[in-house]
């Protein structure tokens, strides 16, 4: 298990998920975002108005979810 938070995965606080897989701290980090955007946190709107700046272009974000996955594999495991 890994341990990642929000925002090394582009959001905008200290949360921290804890994860096998990156799809699994992928899908939990999305989770946590559609939480802060129902609560209208505005430091995570802004998080997520660049995440969509960057989804814009498929390349651009192919370049973003590569880094983030080699940044999770490069993680040691929990103790």
């Amino acid at each position: 298990m890994k341990t990642m938070n929000c925002n090394q995965l582009g959001g905008a606080c200290e949360q921290e998920f804890h994860a096998n897989t990156f799809e699994e701290m992928a899908e939990m980090a999305q989770k946590h975002g559609m939480e802060m955007f129902q609560k209208k946190d505005e430091a995570h709107l802004k998080a997520m108005r660049e995440m969509q700046e960057i989804m814009k272009s498929p390349q651009e974000m192919k370049v973003w979810f590569d880094n983030k996955k080699l940044e999770f594999e490069n993680l040691p495991e929990d103790k």
